[in-house]
């Protein structure tokens, strides 16, 4: 495995004439990253995994300083994995020292979801990953269904730009009793650890609950009370379409939606979704 740092070094270490897969991660990386790069291994030559911790998608007031970082460890795991390349760019290394001027913008799909409290989050992370495409210049990029908002609005980006990469999105690794794995849950104490997967349980009794054609208002507000009796705190709870990300009124007749959520355990803000279909 190579560890590459510079961008210079990255162009002369492309393969040619081979499939690449590519994981852009923000490192400290557990096993749903692993399950990504271990796809990424199964239906391509060569595997690159990027890891930069990228300012451009935290707010002032956000994580950016404190979020987990153990780069000697993410590279244990890479090679354990069979990574061919991993790109570890500075942040100089990646924007230069200058204010960055041009950034990536999808609209709507960004509106509801995290982009309703995290204003620029997606630009930022649009920026980056077009970036990182142009240099990795990949055949499939692979992103975790967690992020259901994310991998949507980068297929998107990807189809209005003509960008010649194929989004793969892969399903959520979960915990025994639930919990999604993240980065983020590093931050949990022992206690809110315990409580934390009543969130996914709480998605779970909604997509029960769920029929076709059928108002979910009530629904999402027995899920909130729930939540918020048992000390969470809620950014958002809603049912969405699968396409626009935008709130339902009643479950779809046809089709899928998506159960998404974002919720507060102390001070880390979690996130989950369910898929929902007719035949669910």
């Amino acid at each position: 495995m190579k560890r590459i740092e510079t961008v210079k070094d990255l162009k002369e270490a492309h393969p040619q004439h081979m499939s690449i897969g590519f994981v852009p991660t923000m490192g400290f990386l557990h096993e749903g990253h692993a399950s990504l790069i271990q796809r990424a291994r199964a239906e391509n030559d060569t595997v690159i995994v990027s890891i930069f911790v990228n300012p451009l998608q935290f707010a002032p007031h956000e994580d950016f300083d404190r979020y987990p970082r153990d780069i000697e460890r993410d590279l244990e795991i890479c090679a354990s994995l069979g990574v061919d390349q991993v790109f570890t760019p500075t942040v100089t290394e990646m924007y230069g020292t200058e204010p960055v001027l041009t950034t990536v913008h999808v609209r709507e799909l960004g509106d509801h979801l995290c982009g309703a409290s995290r204003k620029g989050h997606f630009d930022g992370v649009c920026t980056v990953v077009s970036k990182l495409f142009h240099l990795v210049q990949p055949t499939r990029a692979y992103f975790g269904k967690k992020d259901a908002q994310q991998w949507r609005i980068l297929k998107r980006m990807v189809t209005d730009l003509s960008m010649p990469v194929e989004i793969v999105p892969c399903e959520i690794v979960r915990e025994a009793d639930g919990l999604a794995r993240s980065s983020r849950n590093v931050y949990l104490t022992a206690e809110e650890r315990a409580r934390a997967p009543l969130f996914n349980k709480t998605l779970r009794e909604l997509h029960k609950a769920l029929s076709p054609g059928k108002p979910v208002a009530d629904h999402l507000e027995k899920g909130r009370a729930k939540l918020e009796q048992s000390g969470f705190r809620i950014d958002y709870l809603n049912v969405y379409d699968n396409e626009k990300l935008t709130p339902l009124i009643c479950a779809p007749t046809q089709g899928e939606c998506l159960i998404a959520g974002a919720i507060y355990i102390g001070k880390t803000r979690l996130i989950d979704n369910l898929e929902w279909h007719i035949s669910s």
